[in-house]
């Protein structure tokens, strides 16, 4: 089982440019709480699953527009690398990496 946990410094690659946020992570299992914290807010984690080494949650965005955005990402050690569905505006790379 990787080790999940923790706060990863990420980017998201949207149509809007590049996104930095905040990660967090707390397994429980095979399930996951946290959020995702950037410039614009903070998301919470809905529906968080971890199966291996892999996760994959929801975000409900509110604000500019009501969107739910599903993510997959893959940790590798320190590395993190995944994906945001963002509705009908396609899906966004996203890349992270551990804080120490």
């Amino acid at each position: 089982m990787a080790n999940v946990d923790g706060q990863w410094d990420c980017v998201t690659k949207t149509p809007m440019g590049e996104q930095k946020s905040v990660f967090t992570v707390v397994s429980n299992g095979d399930t996951f709480t946290g959020s995702n914290a950037g410039p614009m807010g903070s998301l919470d984690v809905v529906d968080g699953k971890v199966d291996g080494d892999t996760l994959s949650w929801k975000m409900e965005l509110k604000v500019p527009m009501a969107m739910t955005m599903d993510a997959t990402a893959t940790v590798d050690g320190d590395t993190l690398t995944g994906t945001i569905k963002l509705g009908a505006f396609g899906v966004a790379p996203m890349t992270g990496t551990r804080k120490a």
